[in-house]
């Protein structure tokens, strides 16, 4: 069965979102033929042999009887859509899970409290992995049923990307460890880097380097149940879009 989720600004093909577990293979050197991505990717995925992600239960797949049920997005845009400018960035350990944050504008992006700060259930070198082809589509699905309040507020989300289910997303408050983080790149605009683990990290557990991904984002209003970041690439290439995420909330009845 397929069904259709209008999300008001998706640009470009249509989004298929495969509801099954994955595997990870990063055993293979990648090559990444958009220069923006290249730098993390030659970081990180060396690094990942071997590392698992969050899989779907076998009964799931079992109780579809091994057929694949695809969702679509469509690509309808909004005439009333909102869209700004933002800053985006994400940033995670080599082993470690990956976080996102939005802050309203650059100045803003060395506070502690960020529009938008989420972490994926999923390593940071898996999501480099899925950026060997210089294209990834992040979907996040909020089951908010009949819930009111701001998109934006919801606290816990199911994942696909690049079309495949691979776990959750969560929002978090930031802490005295992120808001170090932030501190360090209060100079970076848009890039890719590396930066030590921050001090307040040793508590949690944390070590390492620590990689992170800022730019520009294009923030799309489509609906009070809807809302997408596309990045805007630094180097000014044209065609398709490297990086979307899309947010959106199903309601029932």
């Amino acid at each position: 069965m397929r069904t259709t989720i209008d999300l008001g600004s998706h640009r470009g093909t249509g989004l298929y979102i495969i509801d099954t577990a994955t595997d990870v293979d990063c055993t293979k050197d990648v090559r990444l033929g958009r220069r923006f991505f290249r730098s993390l990717i030659e970081r990180v995925v060396p690094c990942c042999a071997g590392l698992p992600i969050s899989n779907t239960s076998s009964d799931d797949s079992e109780s579809d009887n091994n057929s694949t049920t695809n969702n679509i997005i469509t690509s309808a845009p909004a005439a009333a859509a909102a869209t700004t400018t933002v800053t985006g960035t994400f940033f995670g350990h080599r082993r470690g899970r990956l976080r996102f944050c939005v802050h309203d504008h650059p100045a803003a992006a060395a506070a502690s409290s960020p529009l938008l700060l989420m972490e994926f259930t999923v390593p940071t070198a898996y999501l480099a992995r899925e950026m060997q082809h210089g294209l990834l589509r992040v979907a996040l699905e909020s089951g908010g049923g009949g819930r009111r309040g701001p998109l934006l507020g919801a606290p816990v989300w199911t994942m696909y990307c690049n079309g495949r289910k691979v776990g959750f997303a969560i929002r978090r408050r930031a802490t005295e460890s992120d808001a170090e983080v932030f501190r360090m790149m209060r100079s970076v605009s848009a890039g890719t880097g590396v930066l030590p683990s921050p001090a307040a990290a040793a508590a949690t557990g944390e070590a390492g380097e620590l990689l992170y991904l800022r730019a520009s984002f294009e923030r799309v209003i489509g609906s009070t149940d809807s809302e997408s970041f596309h990045m805007i690439d630094p180097a000014g290439e044209s065609g398709a879009q490297q990086l979307s995420i899309f947010l959106f909330r199903t309601r029932f009845q």
